[in-house]
C-alpha cells in the first residue's frame, strides 16, 4: 500500500519526521536526529539543467531530495537514486511513494560505486551528486553513524564518485555537483582525470563581503576545455536577511 493512501504520520517511524517542501505539495521523510538535507541540495537542484526525457543518476541520494525536487523541474525526466545505507534507502523509497513518483524515481539500495551494474555503462545523460564534504582522515568524524557516512568520506572518496560518473555517463553527458570551495582544485583535477571537463561554475557566498564556501559545478564528459563563470550566488544580505535570489529558489519561481 502506498503512503499516499495513509495518514502522513502513519508512514513515519519513531525517529523520523515529515517535512513540507512547499513545492507542489511534496513532502519528504527525514531523520529527527540524523543527517538532514540542507540548503546546498536546494541550490544544486536549482543549478541543474535538464532536458526532456533524460535519465538521471543521483549518487548518494540520502533522503532522495535531489530527484524529488528535480522531478518537478523536468516532468519527463526519470531518476535512479543510489543509497547504500539500507535504513536511509527505505526512508527515501517511502518518500518517493508518498509523492506518487515511484514510476519516475527508482531507489537502489546499493553501493554507488557499482552504479554501472544497474544503469549500464554510458546509460544516463545526467549525474547529480551532493557528496560528503569532509576529506578522509582529515576531520573529526560525526558522532552518529548516519551523519558520519553522509558528511565524511569513508571508504568511498571523491575519486570513486568521479570514476563511476564517467562510466555511466553517455558521451557529452553532464555531471552536476556541489562541493566545498577550498577543495575546488582537487575536484577539478579528479574530473579531468576521468575526462569530465568543468564547463560551468558558480560560487556560493554567505554574504557579498565573504569568500565563497561552496561551488556549483557542471562538467561535461569528453568536452573541450572552456570554463564559463556564473555570477556568484549570495545567500544573505549584509543585514542577515535572505537575498531575492534565495527567496526565488525556495519559492520555485522561474
Amino acid at each position: 500500500m502506498g503512503c499516499r493512501s495513509l495518514k502522513t504520520d502513519d508512514c513515519a517511524r519513531a525517529d523520523e519526521r515529515w517535512d513540507d517542501l512547499q513545492n507542489n505539495g511534496l513532502k519528504i521523510l527525514q531523520k529527527i536526529k540524523g543527517f538532514r538535507f540542507g540548503m546546498d541540495s536546494v541550490l544544486l537542484a536549482d543549478f541543474v539543467r535538464l532536458k526532456p526525457r533524460e535519465t538521471v543518476a543521483d549518487l548518494g541520494t540520502g533522503s532522495a531530495i535531489l530527484p524529488i525536487l528535480l522531478s518537478q523541474k523536468e516532468t519527463s525526466a526519470r531518476f535512479h537514486a543510489f543509497e547504500w545505507q539500507a535504513e536511509i534507502a527505505d526512508m527515501a523509497a517511502r518518500s518517493v511513494r508518498y509523492n506518487n513518483l515511484e514510476d519516475r524515481i527508482k531507489v537502489h539500495c546499493t553501493d554507488l560505486r557499482n552504479a554501472d551494474q544497474t544503469v549500464g555503462r554510458a546509460g544516463v545523460q545526467v549525474v547529480v551528486c551532493n557528496p560528503p564534504y569532509g576529506k578522509k582522515d582529515t576531520i573529526i568524524p560525526s558522532q552518529t553513524e548516519t551523519k558520519r557516512l553522509s558528511k565524511h568520506e569513508t571508504s568511498c572518496e571523491i575519486t570513486d564518485i568521479l570514476r563511476v560518473s564517467a562510466s555511466i555517463l553517455k558521451n557529452q553527458g553532464r555531471l552536476y555537483m556541489v562541493f566545498p570551495s577550498h577543495r575546488m582544485l582537487e575536484l577539478f583535477d579528479g574530473m579531468r582525470l576521468y575526462r569530465l571537463e568543468p564547463k560551468r561554475l558558480r560560487m556560493v557566498c554567505g554574504k557579498a563581503s565573504k569568500a565563497p564556501y561552496l561551488i556549483l559545478v557542471e562538467a561535461i564528459k569528453n568536452a573541450k576545455p572552456m570554463l564559463h563563470w556564473q555570477p556568484p550566488l549570495i545567500v544573505y544580505r549584509e543585514d542577515g536577511t535572505e537575498t531575492e535570489e534565495i527567496q526565488r529558489i525556495y519559492t520555485h519561481k522561474r
